[in-house]
């Protein structure tokens, strides 16, 4: 990989990450204004799940900002865009759809099919 396409990566990687803190802020302030007691059960009980499934999206979010971190210190370690099970080269095209991708299509399509296995015994 050049130092162009790594300087892609490492902005594409920003962006994304940049938009997903954005996005958890305004969660937060909106979970914040809500704060409303509300006198039927059924309201409350709704805007309780709503904000349970609104914490389990954050979670996950707070999940791949991790994923992203790393992918920024592999282009920092020029191992970016390097499979980690086989270290051939990682396609542009699957860069470009999951920038965080840690393995080839090749060797993500073993992985899958051995978790299949294992989950259909």
């Amino acid at each position: 990989m050049n130092e162009r396409q790594r300087d892609y990566f490492r902005a594409k990687l920003l962006a994304w990450k940049e938009e997903i803190l954005r996005e958890s802020k305004l969660t937060l302030q909106a979970l914040q204004e809500e704060n409303v007691n509300h006198p039927d059960l059924a309201d409350r009980a709704s805007s309780e799940t709503d904000r349970a499934i609104e914490l389990r999206a954050r979670d996950r979010q707070r999940k791949l900002i991790s994923k992203i971190d790393a992918a920024l210190q592999r282009i920092e370690d020029n191992t970016y865009g390097y499979c980690e099970e086989t270290g051939e080269p990682i396609s542009l095209k699957r860069l470009e759809a999951r920038p965080i991708a840690t393995l080839s299509v090749e060797a993500q399509e073993r992985h899958e099919k051995r978790e299949k296995v294992y989950r259909d015994e």
